[in-house]
């Protein structure tokens, strides 16, 4: 019994849960339902009246070119009685026209009447053919602009004058010629005729319904001038409660909610738009507004009912759909558990397969730096077994510089390509000669060719290269094809040919474009391969290191550069035959002005009798580079940090070092700071002294950044003893 009771309990709570619902539901409908048919109510009327506006905007547009019309055709008349006159004077010897002469000139010139005025506006004379309108003109024959047509007569006056029957009057006045005073010829236009714009503006509105699109209105301001309701036509503004409620209150296309006025107590919605000359209203009756209302709230009654129904009907069903929703739900999560499983496994053989990559890498990297290194220790313990065969120690210093330079240029490929994927390149924008430039290039790698028994054929054709001065990093342009170059020689056979073109493929927004086209007849390359010449570290073949020296890094930056050149790379190979490189680079157009032209040799650089400081904390570094400095004649102080390096120049009387060689990575304080400390230095020849980075940081950035830190020149590591010699002579002013 109580299960019953609360049973009937819980559904009576089910059925007013419902019925609340119910009434909500029909608030809410009733509210959307009546905002919606507002907002289309108010987009009707709006797409009317802007319609209205615009049809009257045109035919006041028409009416404005018919006045200017008439008005230069009225001046075209006064001028030329005016002509007449002065010419009939003349010829007759009197003074004033008689009344058939102005009505000849009337006639010809097709004028309603023509006045003869003083100068001061009084009418001495005057001709026309209708008396009725002719007091309105009187009324402005005396306005200012009018008489100043005496006081110049270059000047011409013309004006439109409407008249209270509805016609209008068109007139020009001129300063006569024969004599003082002023001449005005009229035309008068008919009411009928006016009316013609009135008519066209009710034709305008013929075909809207008052039932359907509501009540349109077409107003000068003071009447309504044309209505689809005839019975409005004529009517005053003021008289209409409607009308000017909706003018006091419009605002945009939004509508206003007025008292239709009178004892119906009735209310309308409508809007007002303005033309050029016209009011344009629009209103409706709410009945016209709310005509969905009741079918929608009918709707959705229905609706709901229909949908209790439904889940009353349900609602018995639910205890025997549970029991299958709750299996459902549980094969949902054992198929989720699986889906998330499998995601973990592809996750577990991503990682794996990236740790491999990373192991595979660690594998290569560690073989292609042992290998050299294990060459240089071998030769070494070589020299200690032989020490006293010269040529076998000859022979052994240039196996070593062979394997010291291609461990470095492994270092440098792998340190530029860490940059590279890392996105800390940044490439110069410097002007520079292109020609020139390539020049460099082809003078590098004919003796590489002729050295590796190759021949190189290089399109010399200057007329193709038409802007050869143009902005870019000559290091990383300079670098691609050195690169291609390389390959192209080494992966070739003794007696093949390399061979180049180069073509010009037009300019556009101050970008000029170049291809080459560079192909070999070396062994090539197959088609799987091809797929993966970019990618760091691969070799088609597993002796290309041991055989041909390579490291696997020159593709994979050639490509990431010509990326971020904005260019492109092509590369297609036939094994046995060879591999063909395409290769588009655009350039920014620069002047010649903006090129830096490289310094000219001035002869062989000497640092005889120089005094050098020379800040380097590694000791094997700092004494081999005082060693070479010696034997080129200089005397070098060697300190090991950049705080020794302060205290050094600045306990020194002026004038006592010649150049100050400066390491970068340093104990206590670097060469950055270092360098800035000594140009700061209240001296005079702080800030003349030259300071020149030695160091492994080789990156354009790291040379940008001694620069700006106050250094004069940048040599890399390992040092060049040759360039070394020339840049602190060079600095020095020596030769």
């Amino acid at each position: 019994m109580k299960l019953k009771k609360s049973s009937g309990y819980l559904s009576y709570r089910i059925w007013a849960l419902e019925i609340v619902s119910g009434i909500i539901l029909l608030c809410l409908a009733f509210w959307i339902s009546i905002h919606a048919d507002i907002s289309n109510a108010a987009q009707r009327l709006s797409s009317t009246v802007n319609y209205v506006k615009e049809q009257c905007n045109n035919d006041q547009k028409m009416e404005l070119a018919s006045e200017t019309k008439s008005l230069m055709r009225i001046m075209e008349s006064a001028e030329y009685i005016n002509r007449n006159l002065a010419s009939d004077m003349e010829k007759s010897g009197f003074e004033e026209p008689d009344q058939t002469l102005l009505e000849n000139y009337a006639k010809e010139s097709y004028v309603t009447g023509i006045l003869l005025l003083s100068p001061q506006g009084a009418v001495e004379q005057e001709y026309h053919t209708d008396e009725r309108n002719v007091w309105d003109l009187y009324e402005n024959i005396d306005a200012e602009a009018l008489l100043d047509v005496w006081n110049f007569p270059e000047k011409t006056y013309a004006s439109r004058v409407d008249c209270e029957d509805g016609s209008h009057i068109d007139l020009a006045a001129v300063g006569r010629t024969d004599r003082s005073g002023i001449l005005v010829a009229f035309y008068h236009t008919t009411k009928e005729y006016c009316r013609i714009f009135v008519n066209s503006m009710e034709q305008l509105l013929t075909g809207y319904s008052v039932k359907h699109d509501g009540t349109i209105v077409i107003s000068n301001g003071e009447e309504i001038v044309a209505s689809n309701d005839s019975r409005l036509v004529g009517v005053n503004m003021d008289d209409n409660e409607i009308l000017r409620t909706i003018r006091r209150h419009a605002e945009g296309s939004k509508l206003v909610h007025v008292r239709d006025g009178g004892d119906t107590g009735g209310r309308s919605f409508g809007l007002m738009e303005q033309s050029r000359n016209y009011y344009i209203y629009a209103y409706m009756p709410e009945r016209g507004v709310f005509n969905k209302t009741p079918q929608n709230m009918l709707f959705v009654a229905l609706t709901y009912l229909l949908v209790l129904i439904i889940i009353n009907m349900v609602r018995w069903q639910t205890e025997k759909k549970y029991q299958k929703q709750k299996l459902q739900i549980q094969q949902e999560y054992a198929q989720r558990l699986k889906n998330k499983n499998l995601q973990l496994e592809e996750s577990v053989k991503r990682e794996t397969k990236a740790n491999s990559a990373k192991t595979d890498f660690l594998a290569r990297m560690t073989h292609d730096i042992r290998t050299p290194l294990n060459g240089i220790i071998g030769l070494l313990k070589m020299e200690e077994i032989h020490p006293d065969d010269l040529e076998l120690l000859h022979a052994n210093r240039e196996k070593m510089l062979v394997s010291a330079d291609h461990l470095l240029s492994l270092i440098n490929d792998m340190l530029q390509m860490s940059k590279l994927e890392n996105n800390e390149i940044v490439l110069a924008q410097d002007a520079m000669d292109l020609k020139a430039l390539l020049m460099d290039v082809v003078t590098i790698v004919e003796q590489r060719a002729a050295d590796a028994g190759i021949t190189l054929e290089y399109d010399k054709a200057s007329d193709k290269i038409l802007y050869p001065y143009v902005y870019g990093s000559p290091l990383h342009v300079r670098q691609i094809f050195l690169n291609i170059y390389g390959n192209c020689i080494k992966y070739n056979r003794i007696g093949g040919k390399v061979i180049t073109h180069l073509d010009y493929l037009g300019t556009a927004d101050g970008m000029v474009h170049y291809r080459w086209v560079i192909s070999d007849t070396g062994i090539g390359m197959s088609e799987n391969f091809l797929e993966h010449i970019y990618e760091p570290f691969v070799q088609e073949h597993s002796d290309a290191r041991s055989v041909y020296h390579g490291t696997g890094l020159g593709m994979a930056i050639v490509k990431r550069l010509i990326d971020e050149m904005n260019g492109s790379i092509r590369v297609t190979s036939q094994e046995g035959k060879g591999s063909t490189f395409v290769v588009v680079l655009p350039f920014k157009i620069a002047e010649k002005e903006k090129v830096v032209q490289p310094e000219a040799a001035t002869g062989e650089a000497s640092i005889r009798g120089l005094h050098l400081l020379l800040a380097e904390d590694n000791e094997l570094n700092a004494e081999i580079v005082a060693r070479l400095l010696n034997d080129e004649g200089a005397t070098v102080q060697v300190v090991r940090d950049g705080q020794q390096a302060i205290d050094a120049f600045a306990s020194r009387p002026q004038g006592t070092y010649d150049a100050i060689l400066m390491d970068i990575m340093m104990p206590k304080i670097d060469g950055y700071t270092a360098t800035r400390v000594i140009r700061s230095t209240n001296r005079q020849d702080a800030k003349a002294i030259p300071i020149i980075a030695m160091t492994a940081h080789v990156f354009d950035e790291d040379v940008k950044q001694c620069l700006e830190a106050g250094m004069n020149a940048h040599l890399p590591k390992p040092l060049q003893m040759e360039k070394v010699v020339s840049t602190i002579a060079r600095l020095c002013k020596r030769k």
